[in-house]
C-alpha cells in the first residue's frame, strides 16, 4: 500500500513540476536559424545567458562576449537572446540580427530567435532565470538589454549581472578561471 501511495504521489508531483526543473539543461529554445537548441548539449560547460539588442548603448558588449567566448569556449558557452522590449532597440528580423552580429562583432556564439524577457509573454527560460522559486537561487528583474546570468556545468544558477557589468569584468571572469 505504501508503494502505491508513493507512486501516486510521485505522479501527481511530476504533473505539477516546473517546466525548467532545477537545471537550465531541461530547456529547448529556437536558434536564430529557427532550429531547436537543446541546452542539455551544454552539460559540463558553464553557460552565460545574455539578453541582447543591436541598437543599444551596451551593444559594443558583443565584442567582449565574443572575446570571452573564444578564450573560454572549452568550458563556457555564451547564448545571446535578442529582445526588443527596451526602447525598441532590436527591431530587426532574425536574418538582420545575425548579419549585424557577424559583420560588426564577429559573433560565433549561439543566438536565439527574438524573445520577451519580461511581462505577460516572458519566454519560459527567462521565467526560470528570473524566479528564485524556479531556479532555486535568486530573483532577478530584467531592466534593460545585456543582463547576464551565469550557470554552472550542471545547469544550476551561479550569479546574475546587470547591464553595466561587462562580460570581460573580473566579476564574471573569476568564475571561469
Amino acid at each position: 500500500m505504501k508503494y502505491i501511495f508513493t507512486l501516486i504521489a510521485t505522479a501527481i508531483l511530476s504533473a505539477f513540476a516546473l517546466p525548467g526543473g532545477d537545471s537550465i539543461h531541461s530547456f529547448k529554445v529556437k536558434s536564430i536559424e529557427g532550429k531547436d537548441l537543446d541546452l542539455s548539449k551544454f552539460k559540463g560547460k558553464k553557460i552565460l545567458i545574455v539578453n541582447t539588442a543591436s541598437k543599444c548603448g551596451y551593444t559594443p558588449q558583443y565584442e567582449a562576449l565574443e572575446k570571452v567566448y573564444e578564450q573560454y569556449k572549452d568550458k563556457l558557452v555564451i547564448i545571446g537572446f535578442p529582445c526588443n522590449q527596451f526602447g525598441g532597440q532590436e527591431p530587426g528580423s532574425s536574418e538582420e540580427i545575425q548579419s549585424f552580429c557577424k559583420k560588426n562583432y564577429g559573433v560565433t556564439f549561439p543566438l536565439t530567435e527574438k524573445i520577451d524577457v519580461k511581462g505577460d509573454n516572458i519566454a519560459p527560460i527567462y521565467k526560470w532565470l528570473c524566479s528564485k522559486t524556479e531556479n532555486g537561487v535568486l530573483d532577478a528583474s530584467i531592466t534593460w538589454n545585456f543582463n547576464k546570468f551565469l550557470l554552472d556545468e550542471n545547469g544550476k544558477m551561479i550569479a546574475y549581472f546587470p547591464s553595466k557589468v561587462t562580460p570581460d569584468s573580473e566579476e564574471i571572469l573569476k568564475y571561469l578561471k
